[in-house]
Protein backbone atom coordinates (compact mmCIF):
# COMPACT_ATOMS: atom_id res chain seq x y z
CA UNK A 1 0.00 0.00 0.00
CA UNK A 2 2.87 2.38 0.77
CA UNK A 3 4.22 1.91 -2.78
CA UNK A 4 0.83 2.69 -4.31
CA UNK A 5 0.45 5.74 -2.05
CA UNK A 6 3.93 6.97 -3.04
CA UNK A 7 3.14 6.59 -6.76
CA UNK A 8 -0.11 8.51 -6.34
CA UNK A 9 1.45 11.30 -4.24
CA UNK A 10 4.55 11.76 -6.38
CA UNK A 11 3.87 11.85 -10.13
CA UNK A 12 6.51 11.44 -12.79
CA UNK A 13 6.57 15.20 -13.27
CA UNK A 14 8.58 15.54 -10.05
CA UNK A 15 11.22 13.27 -11.43
CA UNK A 16 11.45 15.25 -14.68
CA UNK A 17 11.67 18.50 -12.69
CA UNK A 18 14.47 17.09 -10.54
CA UNK A 19 16.45 15.94 -13.60
CA UNK A 20 16.05 19.36 -15.27
CA UNK A 21 17.22 21.15 -12.14
CA UNK A 22 20.26 18.88 -11.85
CA UNK A 23 21.11 19.48 -15.51
CA UNK A 24 20.81 23.23 -15.06
CA UNK A 25 23.04 23.13 -11.99
CA UNK A 26 25.70 21.33 -14.01
CA UNK A 27 25.66 24.15 -16.56
CA UNK A 28 24.16 22.05 -19.38
CA UNK A 29 20.97 23.83 -20.51
CA UNK A 30 20.64 21.99 -23.86
CA UNK A 31 21.54 25.00 -25.98
CA UNK A 32 24.96 25.64 -27.55
CA UNK A 33 27.21 27.80 -25.38
CA UNK A 34 30.09 28.61 -27.72
CA UNK A 35 29.88 31.09 -30.57
CA UNK A 36 30.86 28.41 -33.08
CA UNK A 37 28.09 26.11 -31.95
CA UNK A 38 25.56 28.93 -32.10
CA UNK A 39 26.66 29.82 -35.64
CA UNK A 40 26.36 26.15 -36.70
CA UNK A 41 22.85 25.95 -35.31
CA UNK A 42 21.88 29.18 -37.06
CA UNK A 43 23.31 27.97 -40.37
CA UNK A 44 21.44 24.67 -40.05
CA UNK A 45 18.16 26.45 -39.38
CA UNK A 46 18.71 28.77 -42.34
CA UNK A 47 19.50 25.84 -44.64
CA UNK A 48 16.41 23.96 -43.49
CA UNK A 49 14.23 27.02 -44.05
CA UNK A 50 15.83 27.54 -47.49
CA UNK A 51 15.19 23.94 -48.54
CA UNK A 52 11.56 24.15 -47.49
CA UNK A 53 11.11 27.50 -49.27
CA UNK A 54 12.74 26.28 -52.50
CA UNK A 55 10.66 23.08 -52.47
CA UNK A 56 7.43 24.99 -52.02
CA UNK A 57 8.36 27.46 -54.76
CA UNK A 58 9.31 24.66 -57.16
CA UNK A 59 6.04 22.82 -56.46
CA UNK A 60 4.13 26.05 -57.09
CA UNK A 61 5.96 26.58 -60.37
CA UNK A 62 5.51 22.96 -61.58
CA UNK A 63 1.83 22.71 -60.63
CA UNK A 64 0.53 24.59 -63.71
CA UNK A 65 2.76 22.50 -66.00
CA UNK A 66 1.49 19.25 -64.50
CA UNK A 67 -2.10 20.43 -64.77
CA UNK A 68 -1.51 21.44 -68.40
CA UNK A 69 -0.01 18.04 -69.24
CA UNK A 70 -2.99 16.34 -67.59
CA UNK A 71 -5.45 18.42 -69.61
CA UNK A 72 -3.54 17.65 -72.83
CA UNK A 73 -3.61 13.93 -72.01
CA UNK A 74 -7.37 14.06 -71.35
CA UNK A 75 -7.89 15.90 -74.66
CA UNK A 76 -5.86 13.26 -76.52
CA UNK A 77 -7.88 10.46 -74.92
CA UNK A 78 -11.14 12.18 -75.91
CA UNK A 79 -9.90 12.67 -79.49
CA UNK A 80 -8.79 9.05 -79.84
CA UNK A 81 -12.08 7.84 -78.35
CA UNK A 82 -14.04 9.89 -80.87
CA UNK A 83 -11.84 8.58 -83.69
CA UNK A 84 -12.43 4.98 -82.53
CA UNK A 85 -16.19 5.62 -82.40
CA UNK A 86 -16.13 6.99 -85.94
CA UNK A 87 -14.20 3.95 -87.16
CA UNK A 88 -16.65 1.62 -85.42
CA UNK A 89 -19.57 3.41 -87.08
CA UNK A 90 -17.81 3.08 -90.43
CA UNK A 91 -17.25 -0.64 -89.83
CA UNK A 92 -20.93 -1.10 -88.98
CA UNK A 93 -21.95 0.69 -92.18
CA UNK A 94 -19.61 -1.44 -94.28
CA UNK A 95 -20.86 -4.62 -92.63
CA UNK A 96 -24.44 -3.60 -93.31
CA UNK A 97 -23.56 -2.91 -96.95
CA UNK A 98 -21.79 -6.27 -97.32
CA UNK A 99 -24.74 -8.05 -95.72
CA UNK A 100 -27.19 -6.30 -98.04
CA UNK A 101 -25.11 -7.25 -101.08
CA UNK A 102 -24.94 -10.87 -99.89
CA UNK A 103 -28.70 -11.04 -99.48
CA UNK A 104 -29.15 -9.50 -102.91
CA UNK A 105 -26.77 -12.04 -104.43
CA UNK A 106 -28.67 -14.88 -102.80
CA UNK A 107 -31.96 -13.61 -104.19
CA UNK A 108 -30.50 -13.49 -107.70
CA UNK A 109 -28.64 -16.80 -107.54
CA UNK A 110 -31.45 -18.73 -109.20
CA UNK A 111 -34.45 -17.45 -107.33
CA UNK A 112 -35.26 -20.88 -105.92
CA UNK A 113 -36.17 -21.98 -102.42
CA UNK A 114 -32.76 -23.50 -101.91
CA UNK A 115 -30.99 -20.13 -102.08
CA UNK A 116 -33.44 -18.69 -99.54
CA UNK A 117 -32.86 -21.69 -97.26
CA UNK A 118 -29.11 -21.27 -97.54
CA UNK A 119 -29.47 -17.60 -96.61
CA UNK A 120 -31.53 -18.42 -93.53
CA UNK A 121 -29.31 -21.25 -92.33
CA UNK A 122 -26.12 -19.26 -92.88
CA UNK A 123 -27.49 -16.25 -91.01
CA UNK A 124 -27.24 -13.97 -94.04
CA UNK A 125 -30.95 -13.12 -93.96
CA UNK A 126 -33.27 -12.08 -91.14
CA UNK A 127 -35.77 -14.72 -90.02
CA UNK A 128 -38.85 -14.98 -87.84
CA UNK A 129 -41.12 -17.71 -86.60
CA UNK A 130 -42.16 -19.62 -83.49
CA UNK A 131 -39.47 -20.40 -80.97
CA UNK A 132 -38.27 -19.80 -77.43
CA UNK A 133 -36.94 -16.90 -75.41
CA UNK A 134 -34.30 -17.80 -72.83
CA UNK A 135 -33.04 -15.13 -70.43
CA UNK A 136 -29.88 -15.83 -68.43
CA UNK A 137 -28.72 -13.33 -65.81
CA UNK A 138 -26.08 -13.07 -63.10
CA UNK A 139 -27.01 -13.95 -59.55
CA UNK A 140 -28.41 -11.15 -57.44
CA UNK A 141 -25.48 -11.71 -55.12
CA UNK A 142 -22.73 -12.01 -57.72
CA UNK A 143 -20.33 -13.54 -55.18
CA UNK A 144 -22.54 -16.59 -54.64
CA UNK A 145 -20.91 -19.99 -54.73
CA UNK A 146 -18.33 -21.73 -52.60
CA UNK A 147 -14.57 -21.72 -52.82
CA UNK A 148 -12.82 -24.74 -54.22
CA UNK A 149 -15.52 -25.45 -56.79
CA UNK A 150 -14.63 -26.22 -60.39
CA UNK A 151 -16.20 -22.96 -61.54
CA UNK A 152 -13.78 -20.96 -59.39
CA UNK A 153 -10.62 -22.64 -60.67
CA UNK A 154 -10.50 -20.61 -63.89
CA UNK A 155 -9.23 -17.49 -62.15
CA UNK A 156 -12.65 -15.91 -61.57
CA UNK A 157 -13.45 -15.58 -57.87
CA UNK A 158 -16.99 -14.39 -58.50
CA UNK A 159 -18.84 -17.62 -59.28
CA UNK A 160 -22.22 -15.91 -59.39
CA UNK A 161 -21.40 -14.41 -62.78
CA UNK A 162 -22.47 -15.97 -66.06
CA UNK A 163 -19.39 -17.09 -67.98
CA UNK A 164 -18.64 -17.43 -71.66
CA UNK A 165 -18.54 -21.23 -71.32
CA UNK A 166 -22.03 -21.13 -69.79
CA UNK A 167 -23.40 -19.29 -72.82
CA UNK A 168 -21.53 -21.67 -75.13
CA UNK A 169 -23.35 -24.61 -73.54
CA UNK A 170 -26.69 -22.80 -73.73
CA UNK A 171 -26.28 -22.08 -77.44
CA UNK A 172 -24.97 -25.54 -78.28
CA UNK A 173 -27.84 -27.09 -76.33
CA UNK A 174 -30.39 -25.08 -78.30
CA UNK A 175 -28.81 -26.07 -81.61
CA UNK A 176 -28.78 -29.71 -80.56
CA UNK A 177 -32.41 -29.46 -79.43
CA UNK A 178 -33.56 -28.38 -82.88
CA UNK A 179 -33.11 -24.61 -83.11
CA UNK A 180 -32.93 -23.34 -86.68
CA UNK A 181 -31.57 -19.85 -85.88
CA UNK A 182 -30.19 -18.31 -82.67
CA UNK A 183 -29.29 -14.82 -81.49
CA UNK A 184 -27.90 -13.38 -78.24
CA UNK A 185 -28.85 -9.85 -77.26
CA UNK A 186 -29.79 -9.13 -80.86
CA UNK A 187 -26.61 -10.58 -82.40
CA UNK A 188 -27.25 -13.38 -84.85
CA UNK A 189 -25.08 -16.46 -84.49
CA UNK A 190 -23.66 -18.31 -87.45
CA UNK A 191 -21.40 -21.30 -87.98
CA UNK A 192 -18.47 -18.86 -87.73
CA UNK A 193 -19.57 -17.14 -84.52
CA UNK A 194 -17.34 -17.23 -81.45
CA UNK A 195 -18.36 -16.76 -77.82
CA UNK A 196 -15.33 -15.74 -75.80
CA UNK A 197 -14.38 -13.86 -72.64
CA UNK A 198 -12.33 -10.72 -72.13
CA UNK A 199 -11.88 -10.34 -68.40
CA UNK A 200 -15.35 -10.62 -66.91
CA UNK A 201 -17.05 -9.55 -70.15
CA UNK A 202 -18.61 -11.98 -72.62
CA UNK A 203 -17.91 -11.32 -76.28
CA UNK A 204 -19.89 -12.59 -79.25
CA UNK A 205 -17.94 -12.11 -82.45
CA UNK A 206 -15.74 -9.62 -80.56
CA UNK A 207 -18.75 -7.55 -79.48
CA UNK A 208 -19.25 -7.20 -75.72
CA UNK A 209 -22.57 -8.24 -74.20
CA UNK A 210 -24.26 -6.80 -71.12
CA UNK A 211 -26.40 -8.97 -68.83
CA UNK A 212 -29.12 -10.06 -68.81
CA UNK A 213 -28.40 -12.27 -71.82
CA UNK A 214 -31.51 -12.79 -73.95
CA UNK A 215 -31.25 -15.79 -76.25
CA UNK A 216 -33.83 -16.12 -79.02
CA UNK A 217 -34.14 -19.35 -80.96
CA UNK A 218 -36.44 -20.10 -83.88
CA UNK A 219 -37.91 -23.59 -83.97
CA UNK A 220 -40.82 -25.71 -82.83
CA UNK A 221 -41.37 -23.71 -79.63
CA UNK A 222 -42.90 -26.29 -77.30
CA UNK A 223 -40.78 -29.18 -78.51
CA UNK A 224 -37.62 -27.05 -78.54
CA UNK A 225 -38.19 -25.86 -74.97
CA UNK A 226 -38.87 -29.37 -73.67
CA UNK A 227 -35.92 -30.96 -75.42
CA UNK A 228 -33.54 -28.24 -74.27
CA UNK A 229 -34.61 -28.38 -70.62
CA UNK A 230 -34.22 -32.17 -70.59
CA UNK A 231 -30.84 -32.10 -72.35
CA UNK A 232 -27.47 -32.19 -70.61
CA UNK A 233 -26.97 -28.49 -71.30
CA UNK A 234 -30.41 -27.62 -69.95
CA UNK A 235 -29.70 -29.58 -66.78
CA UNK A 236 -26.34 -27.81 -66.53
CA UNK A 237 -28.13 -24.45 -66.65
CA UNK A 238 -30.58 -25.66 -64.00
CA UNK A 239 -27.63 -26.67 -61.79
CA UNK A 240 -26.17 -23.17 -62.12
CA UNK A 241 -29.49 -21.78 -60.98
CA UNK A 242 -29.75 -24.12 -58.00
CA UNK A 243 -26.13 -23.91 -56.82
CA UNK A 244 -25.06 -20.38 -57.70
CA UNK A 245 -28.25 -18.35 -57.90
CA UNK A 246 -27.87 -17.59 -61.60
CA UNK A 247 -31.28 -16.48 -62.81
CA UNK A 248 -32.88 -18.14 -65.83
CA UNK A 249 -36.29 -17.96 -67.48
CA UNK A 250 -37.49 -19.75 -70.61
CA UNK A 251 -40.75 -19.16 -72.44
CA UNK A 252 -42.36 -20.39 -75.64
CA UNK A 253 -43.03 -17.59 -78.13
CA UNK A 254 -45.42 -17.55 -81.07
CA UNK A 255 -43.16 -15.30 -83.14
CA UNK A 256 -39.55 -14.29 -82.54
CA UNK A 257 -37.55 -12.14 -84.95
CA UNK A 258 -33.84 -12.50 -85.50
CA UNK A 259 -31.74 -10.04 -87.50
CA UNK A 260 -29.29 -11.02 -90.18
CA UNK A 261 -25.68 -11.50 -89.19
CA UNK A 262 -23.51 -8.43 -89.92
CA UNK A 263 -21.34 -10.37 -92.36
CA UNK A 264 -20.77 -13.96 -93.33
CA UNK A 265 -17.38 -14.27 -94.98
CA UNK A 266 -15.93 -17.66 -95.83
CA UNK A 267 -12.16 -17.46 -96.33
CA UNK A 268 -11.09 -21.11 -96.43
CA UNK A 269 -13.86 -23.41 -97.62
CA UNK A 270 -14.37 -23.73 -101.37
CA UNK A 271 -17.38 -25.24 -103.17
CA UNK A 272 -16.90 -28.49 -105.08
CA UNK A 273 -17.72 -27.95 -108.74
CA UNK A 274 -19.39 -30.77 -110.64
CA UNK A 275 -17.94 -32.10 -113.88
CA UNK A 276 -18.89 -30.07 -116.87
CA UNK A 277 -19.57 -26.92 -114.85
CA UNK A 278 -17.30 -23.97 -114.39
Amino acid sequence: MSLITNVMDHSLDDGYAEAAARKKADGDGGLPKTLRAKLGLAVGLVLAALIVTVGAAQARVEAPAVAKEREELIDRIDEETEAADRLEDSVDELRADVSARQREALRHSGGNDRSALVGMLSGATAVHGPGVRLVVNDAEDASAGGDGDARSTSGFSDTGRVRDRDMQRVVNGLWESGAEAVSINGQRLTALSAIRAAGDAILVDNRPLVPPYTVLAVGDGGRLSERFQNSADGLYLHALQENYGIRTAISVEDDVRLPAAPSVIVRTAQPITEKGTS
